[in-house]
């Protein structure tokens, strides 16, 4: 199993969290690759190869993402993943746009936003970075131009954003005659819990 830092860890980009089996372990096959070699990873701390040098920095901020985690506590990080998806949801619903993945099969955490017919998905997302400071990606491959990619993880899925992005969007859709009921993407969201209920922020 191996994952990345900066998502919903919330620690910088840069480093890999591996986790493997012991019956993984034992497995003994050439590796093709040297930076690529767990052999050399195994014994860092011990008398060993030179592998690679460690970013210590990278460590300390790894830490502290971590005892954030288990401050916040797993079970609770989950619900307000969850409780800002379903904000989400209901937001972008009520402004009459729809979600990629029908219900059951999406993330909490990467929402993929269907682009309504004849707007410019890159003046949107364009926008909102100049305009509001949030930036949103673009849909990947045979998705490109027609979805945006919207991430709720770690401290990025708090009530405050979610509620914050539905009304840039509502504005920026707007500006470009996009129909919908003036602030229904908000109070949508909003009718989960107060604000400071759907999540942390």
């Amino acid at each position: 199993v191996y994952s990345c830092t900066q998502k919903c860890i919330g620690a910088p980009s840069g480093m890999s969290p591996i986790a493997w089996t012991p019956a993984a372990q034992a497995k003994r096959v050439a590796c093709r690759s040297f930076y690529l070699d767990l052999t050399l990873l195994e014994d860092y701390w011990l008398r060993r190869k030179y592998h690679h040098t460690l970013s210590s920095t990278m460590i300390y901020a790894l830490r502290e993402a971590l005892m954030a985690i288990e401050e916040e506590g797993m079970d609770a990080r989950w619900a307000r993943h969850e409780r800002n998806h379903q904000a989400l949801a209901r937001g972008l619903e009520a402004m009459g746009l729809t979600l990629l993945p029908p219900q059951g099969e999406r993330l909490w955490t990467l929402n993929a936003v269907r682009v309504p017919p004849r707007i410019d998905e890159a003046a949107v997302r364009k926008q909102l970075l100049e305009q509001f400071n949030i930036e949103i990606g673009a849909g990947l491959g045979p998705l490109a131009g027609k979805i945006w990619r919207v991430g709720l993880m770690g401290s990025s899925s708090s009530a405050s954003l979610v509620l914050l992005f539905l009304g840039a969007l509502e504005q920026v859709l707007r500006d470009r005659g996009f129909a919908m009921t003036p602030g229904a993407g908000v109070a949508a969201a909003t009718t989960l819990g107060q604000p400071a209920a759907l999540g942390r922020g």
